[in-house]
């Protein structure tokens, strides 16, 4: 991912939390050398001193075969993108061109299977994030064994990090002035996207 100085994120915890917050991602492997893609909501977990990003796929899915193939596993690209919005140079207290803000980090990593009992591990954990404040918790401990056999359905998989890439487009390279403008008019903006992007400038703002 090409990466602008000033948009260059490297704080690793400030990654993880994004990755954490934004888990939705796509997975990108090779199929004899196309790229193929699929999104999905992932996992980020640690094992030693070791970072994996961790999900499932159908089992009629054909990409979980690629991170079997020692040819094709060995740099899966994952993509996690955060909230995004046009930004308007008539924001500016100059002339200038159009731009967007945005946020994304991408993940490189080697894929592989996992097992049974890690895929169950991993369901368990997929279904507390999302499921343990809610009323009648839909959890694993809760299902039928009925319910609990379509696991034959999925296929698990594990993705070791080897690299990490995060760019924040948010606006740093612009002057005190014009950084406060691009807020206020991203508030004004009818889209939730605008809103959620004000939301991280004037947060960073004011941690600076």
């Amino acid at each position: 991912m090409y990466i602008p100085k000033y948009f260059k994120v490297t704080n690793v915890d400030e990654i993880w939390d994004f990755v954490l917050n934004n888990s939705f991602g796509t997975i990108v492997s090779t199929e004899q050398g196309k790229p193929i893609a699929t999104h999905l909501p992932l996992g980020l977990n640690k094992k030693g001193d070791d970072y994996y990003i961790t999900g499932h796929l159908a089992y009629a899915n054909p990409q979980w075969r690629t991170f079997e193939d020692e040819n094709e596993n060995e740099n899966v690209l994952v993509m996690f993108q955060g909230p995004h919005a046009y930004i308007s140079s008539s924001w500016y207290n100059h002339e200038n061109v159009p731009t967007w803000n945005y946020q994304s980090v991408h993940v490189y990593g080697k894929a592989s299977i996992m097992g049974e009992q890690e895929l169950e591990e991993e369901l368990i954990l997929l279904l507390q994030k999302y499921e343990h404040h809610r009323e009648n918790a839909t959890l694993w401990e809760n299902l039928s064994p009925q319910t609990k056999k379509q696991i034959k359905g999925i296929v698990g998989f594990k993705i070791k990090i080897q690299e990490v890439q995060a760019a924040y487009k948010l606006s740093q390279n612009r002057n005190e002035e014009d950084y406060h403008s691009i807020i206020n008019k991203l508030k004004k903006e009818a889209d939730n996207n605008s809103h959620q992007i004000a939301e991280v400038m004037k947060n960073r703002d004011s941690n600076s």
